[in-house]
């Protein structure tokens, strides 16, 4: 299980949401499908696992009102 906030490369996959573990954040996206069968339960605990851990994570320690996020670089596409 994806441990929220512990690295720079962390990615957990259910279904077809993505979340990526950042230092200072935690990156969501992509569509998720629970369907009312065994495969969405998996689903639905899975989901509610990470979340959970990152609830874990945030009130386990002081946190400031907001952060600013760092900007990310710009590269030049090597394949264009």
């Amino acid at each position: 299980m994806l441990k929220p906030f512990a690295d720079e490369s962390a990615v957990l996959e259910i279904g077809g949401l993505i979340a990526e573990n950042r230092v200072d954040r935690l990156s969501i996206h992509g569509a998720l499908d629970i369907t009312r069968d065994k495969s969405g339960l998996k689903n639905a605990l899975a989901l509610k696992a990470l979340v959970d851990n990152v609830v874990k994570a945030l009130q386990s320690e002081t946190l400031p009102d907001e952060i600013t996020l760092a900007s990310t670089d710009k590269v030049a596409n090597p394949f264009s």
